[in-house]
């Protein structure tokens, strides 16, 4: 049984990743809301830590359980871009574009639901395709030249940004705003629920955002509570040696 001692519900999800797919089910937010204690977490959901815990306990590894809080930074960063940023950039549009067909045969009945959809999906593509670009143009090469620098004795590398605090700390308002952008996708589905007259693209839709939603919480977890707290620990090491 995990200890759930002073622990938020990030660290839990960090050392167990099985965790993770526990969490998403109940609701509990592990990506953004890593930071807090599991207890409160669990408690607003009106859950027994046991419940949960035996839940963590009996969930199978899944294919990605590489222990990401000891494995170099720049593997983590290459298989978030490879697996996250790769997924994203097929998933965005072809959601995009299958919400535009639903919208065109189900708009009359249940635009109150679509349009608002389409305007917080929109608002999410544009902001997610330049976030990974700022990651993988400006963050990750930083971090990789952090660790380059650890691993060959030298002195913290210059930077035009400054610390790597200074992007991280963008980074995780980015990530704020997509997890809001994702609970206000939910909210006006109805928790996506489908409507009786459905077809199989409506439903297909659904089943795309959901996907969306359980994949970009991963992503943001890896980022959020692996990758940007172990780069600032890095930086201020070879800072203070």
């Amino acid at each position: 049984m995990v200890s759930t001692t002073d622990k938020t519900v990030g660290e839990i999800a960090t050392a167990n990743p099985s965790a993770a797919r526990v969490f998403e089910k109940h609701g509990i937010d592990y990506c953004c809301g890593g930071g807090r204690p599991f207890d409160l977490a669990r408690r607003e959901k009106g859950l027994s830590a046991e419940q949960i815990l035996a839940e963590v306990e009996q969930a199978k590894p899944t294919g990605d359980a590489r222990d990401w809080a000891t494995a170099p930074l720049p593997e983590l960063a290459d298989h978030i871009v490879n697996t996250h940023h790769t997924y994203l950039r097929a998933a965005l549009p072809a959601l995009d574009q299958r919400l535009a067909k639903v919208i065109a045969a189900h708009g009359p009945n249940h635009g109150d639901s679509l349009l608002p959809l389409r305007q917080t999906l929109q608002g999410l593509v544009e902001e997610l395709t330049a976030h990974m670009m700022k990651e993988e143009m400006i963050l990750f090469p930083l971090i990789k030249r952090i660790e380059a620098a650890q691993k060959a004795g030298a002195g913290l590398p210059g930077a035009h940004c400054g610390s790597v605090n200074n992007p991280i700390r963008v980074m995780e308002y980015e990530h704020e705003s997509a997890a809001n952008a994702l609970r206000e996708m939910r909210r006006v589905t109805g928790g996506y629920a489908l409507p009786a007259d459905a077809c199989n693209t409506y439903r297909a839709l659904f089943e795309g955002l959901q996907e969306l939603e359980t994949d970009l919480h991963l992503h943001i977890h890896l980022e959020n509570n692996i990758l940007f707290p172990r780069a600032s620990e890095l930086e201020a090491c070879l800072s203070n040696g």
